[in-house]
């Protein structure tokens, strides 16, 4: 019986954690996986700064995504409450990116990060783990 709650649950979150970095990916104008897998060309140091960049910002995304998912499973009293859990922190740390944007001027997230930014995708990484861990704790009954 714990095996199959816990084959049941595994089955659901994986999708969702696909389905979250899925929608993380339509929320930028660049194409993150492309960017990254042309990180390889050692000899262009600005692809392979763009390929570092864009995965520090998809990785912070997928952290934070990874610690509210481990609340919620925790937390959970079925699968949907799992679910809604889910689908409400992708919803927050989309809003974060964009929040990000509109609260630093100076810095345009959509252009920094695809031209090798580091330093912006650092700072990206940070929030989008902060988020995630603060929703993780927020998740309560």
């Amino acid at each position: 019986m714990l095996l199959l709650n816990f084959l049941k649950y595994l089955g659901v979150t994986l999708p969702l954690m696909a389905f979250a970095v899925f929608l993380f990916t339509l929320t930028t104008p660049y194409r993150e996986f492309k960017i990254m897998f042309d990180g390889d060309e050692l000899e262009d140091p600005k692809k392979v700064a763009a390929a570092k960049a864009v995965a520090l910002d998809l990785g912070g995304k997928v952290i934070g995504i990874a610690f509210l998912l481990a609340s919620a499973i925790y937390h959970a009293v079925s699968l949907w409450d799992l679910i809604v859990w889910a689908l409400t922190g992708t919803i927050f740390l989309i809003g974060v990116y964009y929040l990000f944007e509109l609260l630093t001027p100076g810095i345009t997230i959509r252009k920094e990060i695809p031209n090798g930014n580091v330093g912006t995708a650092i700072f990206s990484f940070c929030l989008s783990l902060a988020t995630g861990i603060l929703m993780a704790a927020l998740i309560s009954y």
